[in-house]
């Protein structure tokens, strides 16, 4: 970014600076909390407050990895990458809203899958008349395979709680007492996810490296934000972190204090809230990167940056959630899921598979993704 307040002022207003306009959301929330406001208004800053917070971290992230090589650097993005929607999730954990903790990942997989990759494949079309977007079919399937696998192992905890136990909690619970035995299937099921998600690292950096390089070399073009610039040093890019971190940790304390009661006012159930809400805020920066290059005309870094944040919800936040569940909160966290949850992840997983086989994309088929979030979207509210 350019020195001066002319540089400055050409940042935020350029397509990659606008989340920092929403800066003084923060303070702004922390006001409101002090004095007691409106938990609704409470609610609506404290998410606005998060974007620049998330946008920060993932721009730090983005600089370390460069410094640190493609190995790290890949790990680096695994660490912090989702950090957002974990620090989030675990103060909603801490506060016994496990049913909002589930609907805020499987928001997260939708709204890479359906929200972010459909609105990327408008944005690749737009101004390219007829044009197919392609895009690596290799890399795509190993994601998208990933995320089969992962809804896979995520249903199975609900279906032994809907064949042997009580059946599937009600969209309208906050938190669901399930025996040792759920349990402990939700322990083993995560740690089967987080070793494919290893053994995935392993394919991706390691052995079959050179199918995710043109990938990488997209990622490592843009994480300039598109300006040429050079890498922030490693101490730079760790106080950043460290700050966004801190920012991040407020704004989803604050965030979560007031979601019940926003939920009662705005006449919005908390599932809703978690599936719809919060699932996007926690990924917005994200899902701008991922548009904003397929505008350029890179679908293969958008599609990787789609499907390829889904599978890393699913294999590797879900899990460490579950395990931090037996740390912070009332209770452990099950893998148990409503069935609009279980609905929603096997056709996000579904589609994943669909639209990467073919290796090329359509801004159709982008409205098409729109619509089934669309309808997937009424359908929670309805709920």
């Amino acid at each position: 970014m350019s020195s001066g307040p002319a540089g400055i002022r050409k940042f935020l207003t350029g397509p990659d600076g606008w989340p920092y306009l929403l800066v003084p959301f923060i303070p702004l929330a922390l006001v409101f909390e002090i004095i007691g406001a409106s938990p609704t208004l409470i609610f609506f800053i404290a998410a606005a407050g998060i974007i620049p917070t998330a946008a920060l971290m993932g721009q730090a992230t983005e600089h370390l990895a460069e410094r640190s090589g493609p190995g790290i650097g890949g790990l680096l993005n695994v660490t912090f990458g989702n950090a957002p929607e974990l620090i989030i999730a675990g103060f909603a954990l801490a506060e016994g809203l496990q049913e909002v903790v589930k609907a805020s990942i499987i928001g997260s997989i939708l709204g890479n899958v359906l929200l972010v990759l459909g609105a990327a494949m408008i944005a690749g079309g737009v101004g390219r008349g007829g044009d197919v977007q392609r895009f690596d079919r290799t890399a795509a399937s190993v994601q998208s395979i990933m995320l089969l696998l992962a809804g896979a192992a995520l249903l199975m905890p609900a279906i032994f709680e809907l064949v042997q136990g009580s059946g599937l909690p009600a969209v309208d619970d906050e938190i669901v007492q399930y025996d040792s035995t759920v349990e402990g299937l939700s322990v083993a099921v995560s740690v089967v996810l987080v070793l494919c998600y290893a053994a995935g690292l392993f394919f991706s950096l390691k052995t079959h490296r050179a199918v995710f390089n043109p990938v990488a070399a997209e990622n490592e073009e843009d994480a300039g934000h598109g300006t040429g610039e050079e890498p922030w040093t490693v101490r730079k890019s760790m106080i950043a972190l460290a700050i966004a971190g801190a920012a991040v940790g407020l704004m989803s304390e604050i965030l979560v204090g007031s979601i019940g009661e926003a939920s009662e006012s705005v006449g919005l159930s908390e599932f809703f809230i978690g599936v719809i809400v919060v699932a996007i805020v926690g990924n917005a920066a994200e899902h701008w990167v991922a548009v904003l290059v397929a505008f350029k005309g890179k679908m293969d870094l958008a599609v990787n940056i789609a499907i390829g944040s889904s599978a890393q919800i699913a294999l590797f936040v879900a899990p460490v959630l579950v395990f931090l569940s037996y740390v912070i909160g009332p209770s452990p966290l099950a893998l148990v899921f409503n069935g609009f949850e279980l609905a929603a992840v096997l056709i996000a997983a579904l589609i994943a598979n669909a639209v990467s086989q073919e290796g090329e994309s359509t801004w159709f088929e982008g409205v098409l993704l729109l619509a089934v979030y669309a309808v997937l979207g009424i359908t929670f509210f309805v709920a």
